[in-house]
């Protein structure tokens, strides 16, 4: 293994321009930058193999994840999703359309509604994941289980502020 990365060049070049700035913040986050555009990658590879958006992923993972019988209130969904009501209504309906979810009334309050989702969008969304992890896995080879664990830790501590 390389005892030097692309961020490493990068950093030393900055450093040699600006010796006056502190370019420690760098040496984490740009490696966590650059590993997202390979998760990105990795991600959208797994979904267009299953016929799905990233946006669809996330609406469809929320739903499985809820469990039997998969469905959730579309507020439920918005706090998942993180993102606003005219987008996740607007997502809602794209996926009826594709009939991989379901708006029912919901039986305990007759007014709301509960998106459910289908038998294609279960398999749709179990396919991805299953692929995804597979990437994943493969992402993360370089790194002893202990190792993965100690980094989970620490990235789960900076982003504790930001959830």
């Amino acid at each position: 293994m390389p005892e030097h990365d692309e961020v490493d060049r990068i950093v030393g070049a900055w450093v040699r321009e600006r010796p006056d700035l502190d370019f420690a913040p760098l040496q984490v986050l740009s490696r966590v930058g650059r590993l997202a555009r390979h998760l990105d990658r990795a991600r959208r590879t797994a979904f267009t193999a299953s016929g799905l958006e990233s946006w669809e992923f996330d609406v469809l993972s929320a739903l499985r994840r809820a469990g039997s019988p998969y469905q959730l209130s579309p507020k439920a969904l918005l706090q998942q999703t993180l993102v606003s009501s005219g987008t996740m209504t607007n997502r809602i309906d794209r996926l009826v359309t594709r009939a991989l979810v379901e708006r029912r009334t919901d039986p305990h309050d007759g007014r709301g509604i509960l998106v459910t989702m289908t038998a294609d969008g279960r398999q749709r969304v179990d396919t991805a994941i299953s692929t995804l992890l597979v990437s994943e896995n493969e992402l993360l080879d370089g790194l002893s289980a202990g190792d993965q664990e100690r980094l989970a830790a620490l990235l789960r501590k900076l982003s504790l502020d930001f959830d």
